[in-house]
């Protein structure tokens, strides 16, 4: 890629160079044509006077004189002059053939190339003295002056010169400076692609140095946010495997004790033992129910059985399943509902799912003798469900991430206490589906807050 934007940008300064100094060039030598045409006028203007001036002096038209102005006349100039009767007295003339044969090669081409495509200008003048007439000068010249005069050929050559030296060293600088550019382009993609390598070697701490603001310094930022999200996620990962493990262990080692109890007769196999062995198996059954459910809901597999739910009644319903549990805390229960019926669109047996996770979570995070307050409203087109406990609270670190499957804030939490985690993702899921929101408020030590906002009617999008 360096080698490539290196010709690239070589190949762009380059063209552009070129451009710029054929359009100096061209811009110069149609000036420098002008100047040269503008003087030329001025010398045929001047003509008339110096011819006067010559006659007066010699008192006769002095070949010798007349010559030496010829040779003064722009090139190409032809000029026809005769006296008052109309005859002829001489031609003079500075024709383009006088310069062929002191130009050589160059001054014929440039001649032939001229006098074949050059317009001409006619004048006629009139040579006055004191006495009156004198003649009458017919003037053919160049429209436009050729540059043909060894002095002004030099001149331009010297012009080109000077144009090509600049160009090759201005090149000379750009090549230098794509080399040192597309170095410093390059180096920081070579960078994140070792980095990129690293990490797919397993090295989840590599990061990349961020030394810029523009466009590379922002995907540096990008890779190393990905990073940290892939580390999170690695962390995650382990956990959950860890989780996974020390949640099929537990019941699983309770059942096979008492299995063992039963077979060397050291417990009896009454139903009070049964029942704890039966327990154990509710919890299996509830941590693969879970799972499943959280699989279903992220692969989008998960679908509605939309129906008209009274919220209230749900609440109420989910309430009276948990009474038993908050009253061995010692929980105080305040339930906030306006009179009227309220009532939204969804899946009943997800939405008691969603508020009993909700809930039995405010209920397990609450202290002893602490307060849980379920408070419902609603507007003409979403209903809000609050559910508030005091507890021991969440870190504000954490509230990015509670939402994310077997991660819980206090890691020494168990099942019993603290849950695996899949309870949030869950309600996450549930409530995306519904096409509603959740919030989390908390203060450490103090309260938590879950607020959840649900359409009274789902928008059904149509393939």
């Amino acid at each position: 890629m360096r080698k490539k934007l290196f010709l690239s940008t070589l190949i762009i300064s380059l063209i552009t160079l070129t451009f710029s100094m054929l359009a100096v060039n061209l811009v110069f030598h149609q000036q420098f044509s002008d100047y040269l045409t503008k003087t030329n006028e001025t010398t045929i203007e001047q003509l008339p006077a110096r011819l006067s001036a010559l006659y007066q002096s010699k008192g006769t038209w002095d070949p010798t004189s007349l010559d030496e102005i010829s040779h003064t006349l722009p090139i190409g100039t032809v000029v026809t002059l005769t006296d008052p009767n109309g005859k002829l007295i001489t031609t003079l003339s500075n024709m383009m053939d006088d310069m062929m044969h002191s130009q050589g090669g160059m001054g014929m081409s440039m001649s032939m190339s001229s006098s074949s495509s050059t317009s001409w200008k006619t004048k006629t003048l009139t040579v006055s003295g004191p006495l009156g007439t004198l003649a009458t000068a017919v003037v053919r010249y160049p429209a436009s002056a050729p540059i043909l005069n060894p002095p002004d050929v030099l001149f331009l050559s010297s012009v080109n010169r000077s144009l090509l030296f600049a160009g090759g060293l201005a090149l000379l600088f750009g090549i230098i400076l794509s080399y040192f550019t597309s170095r410093r382009l390059v180096a920081p993609l070579k960078r994140l692609t070792q980095a990129a390598e690293r990490i797919g070697q397993g090295h989840l701490d590599e990061r990349v140095g961020i030394q810029t603001k523009d466009e590379i310094g922002q995907l540096a930022s990008a890779f190393n946010a990905m990073v940290d999200n892939l580390n999170r996620h690695e962390i995650l990962r382990k956990q959950f495997t860890a989780d996974i493990a020390h949640e099929l262990r537990t019941p699983l080692t309770s059942i096979k004790s008492y299995i063992e109890a039963f077979q060397d007769n050291v417990l009896p196999a009454d139903q009070e033992n049964l029942s704890s062995i039966h327990e154990e198996i509710d919890r299996l059954v509830d941590l693969s129910s879970d799972l499943k459910d959280l699989n279903v809901a992220e692969i989008g597999a998960l679908t509605l059985a939309l129906e008209p739910v009274d919220l209230k009644h749900l609440m109420r319903k989910v309430i009276r399943s948990l009474q038993p549990l908050m009253q061995e805390k010692q929980l105080a229960l305040n339930w906030n509902a306006p009179p009227e019926l309220v009532t939204t669109t969804g899946d009943g047996r997800l939405l008691t799912r969603l508020f009993y996770n909700l809930v039995h979570n405010a209920y397990r995070y609450s202290n002893n003798s602490g307060q849980i307050t379920l408070s419902l409203s609603q507007t003409l087109d979403f209903v809000e469900i609050r559910i508030k406990n005091t507890g021991i609270g969440i870190p504000e670190e954490d509230l990015p991430f509670i939402f994310e499957r077997f991660y819980r804030a206090d890691k020494s939490r168990t099942r019993e206490t603290g849950g695996t985690g899949i309870g949030l993702a869950l309600v996450q899921q549930i409530t995306t589906l519904h096409q509603g929101t959740i919030t989390v408020q908390s203060k450490v030590g103090q309260e938590t807050e879950f607020i959840v906002q649900l359409p009274k009617e789902i928008k059904v999008v149509e393939d």
